[in-house]
C-alpha cells in the first residue's frame, strides 16, 4: 500500500512583505560603506515613521538582508529591508482625521486652560457628509497627534493622525507641502478697502524678503483674495508665522483660516466637526 503524503505545515502568520529594493550599482551611496540607522532608513523609504520602526523592530517584524533586525542597527543604503505582514495590518488600522478647528482650541497639548482640538473627535461631531466606511472607535484616539499646528486664534484645517508617514510628509524636515490660508487684515485705521491703501512694495516683501527668529523665510505666494483679505500659500510653518509676517509690514490680522494642506481642501467641513481622510485622498 502506498504511503500517504504528509500534510503540509500551515503557512506562517507573518509573511514578509514590502521589501525595500537594493540600490542599482553605481547609485550614490550604493556599496560605498555608507551606513544609516535602520529606523531612519525605513522612514526615508516611506515604510513608517522612526518611532513606528522602533516598535516593529522590538516586535521582531523587521529583517535586514534576511536576518532579524536589532534596535539601533546601522544599515547600508543598499540593504534589503523586509517587514512582516503583521506590521502592515497594524498600519492599515491607523487613522488620519481632518478637523475644522474652532477659535479657542489649541492644536496640541492643553495649555492655559484651553482644550486641545482632539477633544472634539467624538462620534457626535463627525460630519454627516463624511463618506468613509471607517467606524469610530476609542482606540483611534490613541497616539492621535497634530501634524502641524494652527494657533489658538485661528480656524480651519487641522490634521490629526496616528500615521507617522503622514506626519513626516507634512512636518518633516524636508517637507515642501503647501499650506493655504485666507487672512483678513487691517492697515492702520483702514479695515474695508485695505488693498487700495497697502503699498505694493510691502506686499512684495510678504512674498520674499522677511526673516523670523534670525532666519530668512522661504518664498511665499501672497495675493489679494478680496480688498480685505489676503491669500497666503506657505511651505513652512513657524510659530504664528503669518501674524508675525504681517506685523513686520504694518498689517494687523483680524481673522485667519487654513483652507488647504497639499491636495486636501477644507471644503464645506463645518467648524468644530471632523471627517476621516478618504482612501483616495493624499497630501
Amino acid at each position: 500500500m502506498a504511503e500517504s503524503t504528509p500534510p503540509k505545515p500551515p503557512a506562517p502568520a507573518a509573511v514578509r512583505i514590502r521589501a525595500a529594493a537594493a540600490l542599482p550599482a553605481g547609485s550614490p551611496g550604493a556599496s560605498t560603506g555608507t551606513t544609516i540607522r535602520l529606523n531612519k532608513r525605513m522612514a526615508e523609504l516611506g515604510l513608517c515613521s522612526r518611532r513606528e520602526a522602533d516598535d516593529w523592530i522590538a516586535r521582531g517584524w523587521v529583517r535586514v538582508n534576511g536576518a532579524p533586525a536589532v534596535m539601533g542597527q546601522p544599515v547600508a543604503l543598499d540593504a534589503r529591508i523586509e517587514v512582516d505582514r503583521q506590521a502592515e495590518q497594524q498600519q492599515r488600522q491607523q487613522v488620519t482625521i481632518l478637523i475644522n478647528k474652532p477659535v479657542g482650541y489649541v492644536s496640541g497639548q492643553a495649555e492655559d486652560g484651553h482644550e486641545p482640538a482632539v477633544v472634539l473627535v467624538q462620534p457626535q461631531n463627525r460630519w454627516s457628509e463624511c463618506n468613509s466606511r471607517m467606524r469610530w472607535g476609542h482606540e483611534q484616539l490613541r497616539g492621535l497627534a497634530p501634524a502641524g499646528r494652527l494657533d489658538i486664534d485661528s480656524i480651519g484645517l487641522l490634521v490629526l493622525t496616528q500615521d507617522g508617514r503622514v506626519a513626516r510628509q507634512l512636518i518633516g524636515e524636508d517637507s515642501n507641502i503647501e499650506k493655504e490660508y485666507l487672512v483678513r487684515v487691517s492697515y492702520g485705521a483702514e479695515t474695508m478697502n485695505v488693498q487700495a491703501t497697502f503699498p505694493r512694495e510691502k506686499l512684495a516683501l510678504l512674498c520674499h524678503g522677511l526673516s523670523l527668529d534670525g532666519q530668512a523665510l522661504r518664498p511665499a505666494q501672497v495675493s489679494w483674495q478680496n480688498p480685505e483679505q489676503l491669500r497666503f500659500v506657505l511651505t513652512e510653518g513657524k510659530k504664528r508665522q503669518i501674524r508675525r509676517m504681517c506685523e513686520q509690514v504694518g498689517l494687523f490680522v483680524t481673522g485667519l483660516k487654513r483652507v488647504r494642506i497639499g491636495r486636501v481642501n477644507l471644503g464645506h467641513l463645518p467648524v468644530g466637526q471632523w471627517r476621516y481622510l478618504a482612501p483616495h485622498e493624499s497630501f
